[in-house]
């Protein structure tokens, strides 16, 4: 029997190492944004629903006018008053009618 001596492994170290450039990551936490419009801000472009009471005379197209800059707005106070008006040709005086604001895509 031949008594052969092994390779001693035991006490074999390894490592890793890299020639390229280690960079530091960009820091964000401080980051803010913010949104502006040029757009200007007016009673008809406005957010906020505003109401109208109906005088003698008036029309939808002519309410619509007033407050859109455009007659054919008439269908927007119409459907949103649909609760009180059935016939967009029949307002009557002293009616509230509710005069949403003007959409963005019209």
């Amino acid at each position: 029997m031949s008594t052969e001596k092994k390779a001693d492994f035991s006490n074999v170290q390894g490592s890793v190492s890299s020639t390229e450039e280690i960079r530091k990551q960009a820091d964000f936490s401080n980051v803010q944004s913010s949104v502006s419009s040029t757009e200007e801000i007016t009673a008809s472009t406005a957010g906020s629903e505003q109401s109208y009471t109906v005088e003698k005379g008036d029309t939808l197209s002519a309410i619509a006018k007033q407050f859109y800059g455009k007659s054919g707005a008439w269908r927007d106070i119409f459907e949103a008053n649909r609760d009180q008006i059935d016939d967009p040709d029949r307002i009557f005086p002293g009616q509230v009618l509710k005069i949403p604001a003007i959409n963005a895509g019209k």
